[in-house]
């Protein structure tokens, strides 16, 4: 399968500026997961913004 990294790209919200894996969807979710975290495109702007991508977080915003 072909990662179409331009589509991607137009949906990421990763402000991490150094990350090399943007528009690179299962690379990210492979890296995140490894951390037990989700990549930012789960999370609103505002969270994203913190850096926190924790599973804690993910349940704290959405396990309402």
């Amino acid at each position: 399968m072909e990662c179409d990294r331009e589509k991607n790209l137009q949906n990421c919200n990763c402000t991490w500026e150094p990350c090399s894996r943007k528009g690179k969807c299962c690379e990210c979710i492979r890296y995140h997961w490894s951390r037990k975290e989700l990549p930012a495109c789960l999370f609103p702007d505002d969270v994203e913004a913190t850096y926190d991508r924790s599973l804690e977080k993910f349940i704290e915003i959405y396990g309402k």
